[in-house]
């Protein structure tokens, strides 16, 4: 009896230290960078992201094969709208979401892969600490690179028939939003 006792204790020690998702913050803003080697496209840009509300703000340079465009891109997903801006023309159209929203966190059914450190171990300042996790969504696989200690988004990818492969990188991140407009349309789409 002891020994089955001691074997259900250690079990659950073990299974007591294996990560769960972390929860990650729900409105922080920085940089991003997305690939998708399939489609031959590259884009750079800022973005604000409120999960509380549904909101994401991209404003990006896109490279499509040899073709750059510039676009302030604002989703707001409890309105089902889209405003796509094109920096260079300055002309804005206003269409229903074709998307869902999909948060930039962990899941809480992601499963933990392991951990690691991006950058030189054992100097202060000089690292973070990874955690790494998958799984998937409507049939789709996807995984995500999260900081350990906050639960910050580093990397995302994700895959489905209809977008095929897209890597996004999230970088020079700040918890919160600085800038309450961020979630205003911008002055040319309110003449649409």
């Amino acid at each position: 009896m002891f020994t089955v006792a001691s074997l259900c204790l250690l079990a659950t020690v073990a299974l007591a230290q294996e990560p769960h998702p972390c929860e990650s913050p729900r409105q922080f803003e920085g940089r991003f960078s997305i690939y998708d080697n399939d489609r031959n496209f590259r884009a750079f840009g800022r973005f604000a992201y409120d999960e509380t509300n549904r909101r994401f703000r991209e404003t990006e340079e896109m490279e499509i094969g040899r073709d750059r465009e510039y676009f302030d891109r604002l989703y707001l997903h409890n309105l089902n709208l889209e405003y796509r801006m094109d920096l260079r023309t300055r002309n804005c159209t206003v269409s229903t979401l074709t998307r869902p929203f999909i948060p930039f966190a962990v899941p809480q059914d992601a499963r933990f892969r392991g951990e690691g450190v991006i950058g030189v171990s054992g100097i202060p300042d000089e690292h973070v600490t990874i955690a790494n996790f998958d799984g998937t969504t409507d049939g789709n696989p996807y995984f995500i690179i999260a900081t350990v200690e906050d639960c910050v988004p580093v990397t995302a990818g994700f895959y489905s028939n209809r977008t095929g492969g897209v890597l996004r990188q999230f970088y020079d991140i700040t918890l919160g939003l600085r800038d309450p407009d961020a979630f205003i349309p911008p002055q040319e789409c309110h003449t649409v």
